[in-house]
């Protein structure tokens, strides 16, 4: 079964700008959330996959190659040295850590696992939330950087009521994206294709890369390019 999206992770410069942004377009943006090395994002829902909007607080240093985290925080901060929008893409997983043996495997990283933990608001009450990923490196694909993402506690992060947005919109419809269609049906465990249907979304391997649509009900898809 070919892999669903977790969430598009899209990176900006001037978060506080890009919340506001969002919320001018019809989006219901969560609150701020930290992370303990230093970047900071919202979180826009939709039923099953969501839109990170991260930026770097204004504290944040650089991590050291070897980090953990290096390959997510040290990949944001980079990336806007020379654009903003779409960054990383994430892929939903059960098991990040048998993820992160395939991708060693396949020869298209060497990076740990990472698992962190972080306090969200639901309903008004804190819940914890906890996460592993496993990245693939960075010469195995061009822009976005992709890895997988597993919910340690899914019934904490997900909430229907925000995912009900004024301006209508339901999900993510399609991505575009830069790769070799033959390595990218391998990533999605899938035979390859020039368009790939996921369960949530539709990545096309065309340009415009990082082109991102959202889908609504009625009327044409929302970009967000």
């Amino acid at each position: 079964m070919l892999r669903a999206l977790d969430h598009l992770v899209l990176a900006y410069r001037d978060l506080d700008a890009a919340a506001a942004r969002y919320a001018q377009m019809g989006f219901l943006v969560s609150p701020r959330n930290r992370h303990p090395w230093g970047t900071q994002n919202h979180v826009v829902q939709f039923d099953g996959v969501y839109l990170e909007l991260i930026g770097l607080a204004p504290d944040f240093q650089p991590p050291a190659p070897a980090d953990p985290v290096a390959p997510f925080a040290g990949y944001v901060a980079e990336f806007l040295t020379r654009a903003e929008g779409l960054a990383m893409i994430a892929l939903r997983t059960s098991d990040a850590e048998a993820d992160r043996r395939a991708f060693a495997a396949a020869g298209w990283s060497q990076t740990p696992l990472f698992r962190f933990e972080r306090t969200g608001l639901r309903d008004g009450r804190a819940r914890k939330l906890a996460f592993s990923l496993a990245f693939v490196g960075a010469g195995a694909f061009d822009a976005p950087r992709w890895f997988v993402c597993q919910h340690h506690h899914p019934e904490n992060f997900w909430d229907a009521a925000a995912q009900a947005h004024p301006n209508g919109v339901l999900g993510i419809d399609e991505v575009r994206v830069t790769a070799d269609p033959a390595r990218l049906a391998a990533l999605l465990q899938v035979p390859p294709h020039a368009r790939f249907e996921a369960q949530n979304a539709t990545l096309v391997t065309a340009p415009p890369a990082g082109a991102v649509t959202l889908r609504r009900p009625s009327g044409p898809p929302l970009s967000l390019a």
